[in-house]
């Protein structure tokens, strides 16, 4: 024991010598006057020591202060090499864009503040009781950065710097929440795929294609290992990650063109300072994220959302920003309304038609390239503010004739050999390409409050001629994602079988993400056969016949949690019209129809292995609590705190509690 615990502590040469027990301080004054002394806040004053104790000059105290957030992970030294690793590339490099955002802050005479709340990977966590607490970080991170926010009485506005999944959500939550602010959206960027290998998206299925036999130890170990092929940035398709930028740019909470920057670069640095004299700017105009978020922002974030073909996760997190900011919240119909009205006219990855990397989306044009179409076909409200201070028209009538859009377009061509507007397409050209809008919410008896499913990425080959999705099969049903990954790699599963995934919502699981079912399913050959249906959540770049967000969920009494294996379910999706059913038809040799299948449903008892999940945290069972008392996933699973309270009133009376 006693050699233990010197190996532990080392040598006792540090304890032998002296050590400093006081020291003079910084030299000079605080800027006080009578009037600070008399009737400023303690904080205020003992803030002033604060500053000067980590290392601000006094002389420099009375510039205005504004505070940095990010969501940063990991410790690197001055090279960029790691010493403690971050949880995923997003956070790794944002360090970065905050030293950048800082210096230009300081640079014009003001005082920069910066804390941090890291994110988790969804990319890391698939398949594991990590994914549990996923989603419920949203909320939670969102929560303590407004509590960050509040907790600098002093500052003057606010820069948000996000990149992935769970993080960039939560930023937009804490901005949208705090209405009477200057605040802007740094996003944290892409990073690149490799010359030769996969994007991140695919190298995440090389399990499953083992198993299968379609993928050999020696290739999954060489492409694994180069398929981030730079440090940092979101990963290289259009998932959660790289549409929660678009969206945020789309809202007008960042500067023009900062979607999808390729992250460590120069022109993504330069974003970082162009935020900063942003934010400053609004400050003295007296702009705050209030005039930013209206109720048309977040349409035209829903429209936006529609061309690039974004990830069904953002109508999670839409939503969940509208509720924050105060605004309308989408609900269903609008999201059908807009994916009527809107065609998809982005070609990137996971949807293709041609799967480029979010960087060459980048440089064709982004987000105000993809707008400018949509101001042709008359779907975008150009009043809206943005945090430039002008409105959505005058930034798009900038960027139609900047130089910057000339040169990255060029540059594209030349050096990639890729024309931009193969990339983001006209309208007329997505059409003759045959691409569909972007998501259907299925109804159906097995989902009566719906569900939804990315029909634009239903491979062509397994529709009819009139572009709709039918699969009639036998069910196989699973209660835990585990199983059913098993039964994947295992041939468990075959062309023509329909995955049912029960009880894996947010009373289950928090409502995990199932990607590594999605992703296998994509990219093995017979995959594009098999249907899936689940009441929990895919990621952005899950594509195929994969309908989730059944509704109600199996733990809430939803007729999913009623399915049993060898049930017949037949699946309509048509892509052109986006409607679509989920339905029970019945069992064994005989078929019913939807209505009969309904009422059988009814009868049934809810499946033996339902239940939540083992690992289920506490903290996650109360976030599952707050957030179907606030209206639940189609609301985007926030904390209404009116309803709440309600509802814990009601209890209390009903129990007869005091």
């Amino acid at each position: 024991m006693h050699n233990s615990i010197k190996s532990i502590m080392g040598k006792d040469d540090l304890a032998s010598g002296d050590i400093t027990t006081h020291a003079p301080g910084m030299q000079g004054r605080l800027p006080l006057t009578d009037d600070l002394l008399r009737n400023a806040p303690s904080g205020d004053l003992f803030g002033m020591s604060q500053n000067v104790g980590m290392g601000w000059k006094p002389g420099e105290l009375n510039g205005k202060q504004f505070l940095i957030l990010s969501t940063q992970g990991g410790i690197r030294q001055e090279d960029g090499s790691p010493v403690a690793l971050g949880y995923h590339t997003g956070h790794w490099e944002v360090g970065l864009l905050m030293k950048a955002a800082a210096e230009e802050i300081s640079g014009r005479g003001g005082i920069p503040f910066a804390g941090y709340v890291s994110d988790p990977c969804d990319g890391r966590s698939q398949g594991t009781s990590g994914m549990f607490d996923s989603l419920p970080y949203r909320n939670d991170a969102a929560l303590v950065f407004r509590r960050l926010i509040r907790s600098l009485p002093t500052r003057k506005g606010v820069i948000g710097v996000a990149t992935c999944d769970k993080g960039l959500p939560a930023m937009m939550l804490a901005l949208a929440g705090m209405p009477q602010l200057p605040g802007i959206i740094v996003p944290g960027g892409v990073t690149l795929p490799p010359t030769e290998g996969e994007d991140a998206g695919k190298i995440q299925t090389i399990g499953a294609r083992y198993s299968s036999g379609e993928l050999t130890l020696e290739a999954a170990a060489e492409l694994g290992c180069r398929a981030c092929a730079t440090p940092g940035g979101g990963c290289q398709f259009l998932g959660t990650a790289a549409t929660a930028q678009v969206v945020a740019e789309a809202l007008g909470m960042t500067v023009p063109h900062a979607a999808l920057a390729p992250s460590g670069q120069p022109i993504w640095e330069e974003m970082a300072r162009q935020s900063s004299r942003a934010l400053m700017a609004m400050e003295s105009q007296g702009l705050r994220m209030g005039d930013i978020l209206t109720d048309a922002a977040v349409r035209n974030a829903m429209v936006v959302h529609a061309a690039f073909g974004g990830s069904t996760n953002l109508l999670l997190h839409i939503p969940a920003i509208a509720h924050a900011a105060g605004l309308q919240v989408p609900a269903v119909q609008d999201w059908i309304q807009v994916n009527r009205d809107v065609p998809r006219i982005v070609s990137v990855l996971p949807n293709g038609p041609v799967f480029h990397p979010t960087v060459r989306v980048f440089l064709a044009g982004g987000v105000p390239e993809v707008m400018l179409h949509l101001r042709r076909l008359g779907v975008l409200d150009e009043s809206v503010l943005t945090v430039t201070g002008s409105s959505l028209g005058e930034v798009l009538d900038w960027w139609e004739s900047s130089e910057r859009r000339h040169r990255l377009r060029k540059q594209l061509k030349e050096k990639d050999g890729i024309d931009p507007d193969s990339v983001i397409m006209s309208p007329e050209q997505s059409r003759l390409l045959g691409i569909t809008s972007t998501v259907t919410f299925p109804t159906g008896n097995i989902a009566p409050e719906g569900s939804v499913i990315k029909s634009t990425s239903i491979d062509p080959s397994v529709l009819n001629e009139e572009g709709i999705y039918h699969h009639k099969g036998r069910a196989k049903v699973f209660t835990t994602e585990r199983d059913a990954i098993r039964a994947i790699k295992n041939g468990g599963i075959q062309a023509g079988d329909i995955m049912v995934l029960i009880g894996r919502g947010p009373s289950g699981t928090g409502m995990e993400e199932t990607y590594q079912l999605t992703s296998a399913l994509k990219h093995l050959s017979f995959g594009k056969y098999v249907s899936l249906i689940t009441d929990a959540r895919f990621s952005g770049v899950s594509t195929g016949a994969c309908i989730g967000h059944v509704g109600p969920e199996a733990l809430a009494g939803g007729p999913i949690g009623k399915l049993k294996d060898g049930d017949w379910i037949e699946i309509v999706v048509d892509r052109n019209r986006l409607e679509g059913r989920v339905d029970f038809i019945g069992e064994g040799d005989q078929e019913v129809t939807p209505d009969e299948g309904a009422r059988l449903l009814a009868q049934r008892p809810f499946h033996p292995g339902m239940r939540p999940d083992d690992d289920l945290p506490d903290d996650t069972k109360l976030w599952a609590a707050l957030q179907a008392v606030s209206g639940g996933t189609w609301k985007g699973n926030v904390y209404d705190v009116e309803r709440i309270v309600t509802a814990i009133e009601a209890g209390k009376k009903a129990l007869g509690w005091n």
